[in-house]
C-alpha cells in the first residue's frame, strides 16, 4: 500500500512542480520487510510474518525486496536464517509464480480505497511540515523525532497491553509459555576479534592524532556557525573514528536525551 501511495505522490509531484518526463515520473523504490515485527519469543513465528510481508511487498510492485532473517530479533543473522529469508523471495517468485503477473490487484476496491486514505493521510501531514517551517523547520522543533517516539511507545503500550494481538507474544502462546528461544548459533564477536577491532583504532588514533585534531576543530566550527558540515565531514572521515566525530559534535552541540 505504501509503495502504491509513494508512486501516486511522486508521479504528481515530478509532473506538476518540477515538470518532469515520463520516465522520470516513475518511481523505482526498495522494501525491506518490517524488523520491528520480528519477536524473541518462538522465533520461528518470524519467517512466517516476512513470508506475508514480501507478499506485500511484491503485490504493490516493488523494484527490490530484502526479507529479514527470523534470527534477527536476538543476534546477527546466521548462514541458515539467511538462506531461509532469500527462500521466502525465490518460492514466491519460482513456485507460487505471483511475480509473472505485473500487478495482478489492480482495481479492487479495497486496494483502492486504502490507498486514497493513506494518500490523504500523507498529505496531511505534509502539510504540518509546512505549517512547520518544513522538513527543516519541523527538525528544529523534533517534531518528526516526537512523532516516532509517540508512534514507538503507543506500539509497545499496545502489545504489552495485549490490544495489539501477537501470536506468541502476548496472544495463543504454547503451553510452556511461549519463552525466548536461543538458537544452537548466535554470532558475537570473538575476543581475538574485539582485541583486533581495539588494536586497529588505537592505532588510526595514533597515526593521525595532530591532523585529526585541526580537522574536528574544523568541523565543530562549522557545527557552531550553522554551515554546511557534509564537506567538512568528508574530510574528517579519512582520519577520524565515528567515536571521535560524534564526541566532537556532542562538544559543541549537546547530546540528545529522550524525553519521557
Amino acid at each position: 500500500m505504501i509503495g502504491r501511495v509513494a508512486r501516486r505522490l511522486w508521479a504528481k509531484a515530478l509532473k506538476h512542480k518540477y515538470g518532469a518526463n515520463a520516465r522520470a515520473q516513475m518511481l523505482k523504490y526498495h522494501i525491506q520487510t518490517s524488523g520491528r515485527s520480528l519477536h524473541a519469543q518462538e522465533i520461528d513465528f518470524n519467517d512466517i510474518r516476512t513470508t506475508l510481508q514480501a507478499l506485500y511487498a511484491i503485490y504493490d510492485n516493488c523494484n527490490s525486496l530484502h526479507t529479514n532473517a527470523y534470527d534477527e530479533a536476538i543476534t546477527t543473522p546466521t548462514e541458515d536464517s539467511v538462506r531461509r529469508a532469500m527462500a521466502i523471495q525465490l518460492i514466491i517468485n519460482k513456485e507460487l509464480g505471483l511475480a509473472k503477473n505485473e500487478n495482478p490487484i489492480q482495481g479492487s476496491f479495497i486496494i483502492e480505497e486504502l490507498t486514497d486514505l493513506v494518500e490523504e493521510a500523507v498529505l496531511l501531514e505534509f502539510d504540518r511540515l509546512t505549517e512547520r517551517g518544513g522538513v527543516l523547520g519541523a527538525m528544529e522543533t523534533m517534531y518528526q523525532r516526537s512523532k516516532i517516539q509517540e508512534e514507538s511507545m503507543h506500539y509497545e503500550m499496545l502489545k504489552h497491553s495485549g490490544e495489539y494481538p501477537i501470536v506468541g507474544v502476548n496472544t495463543f502462546l504454547s503451553s510452556k509459555g511461549s519463552p525466548t528461544i536461543i538458537p544452537d548459533e548466535v554470532i558475537r564477536a570473538t575476543e581475538e576479534e574485539k582485541k583486533y577491532q581495539i588494536t586497529m583504532l588505537e592505532g588510526l588514533h595514533d597515526q593521525h592524532s595532530a591532523k585529526a585534531n585541526n580537522l574536528l576543530k574544523a568541523l565543530q566550527t562549522k557545527a557552531v556557525n550553522n554551515e554546511n558540515i557534509f564537506e567538512e565531514l568528508m574530510e574528517v572521515c579519512k582520519v577520524c573514528s565515528l567515536g571521535q566525530i560524534t564526541n566532537a559534535l556532542f562538544e559543541v552541540g549537546g547530546q540528545y536525551r529522550r524525553n519521557m
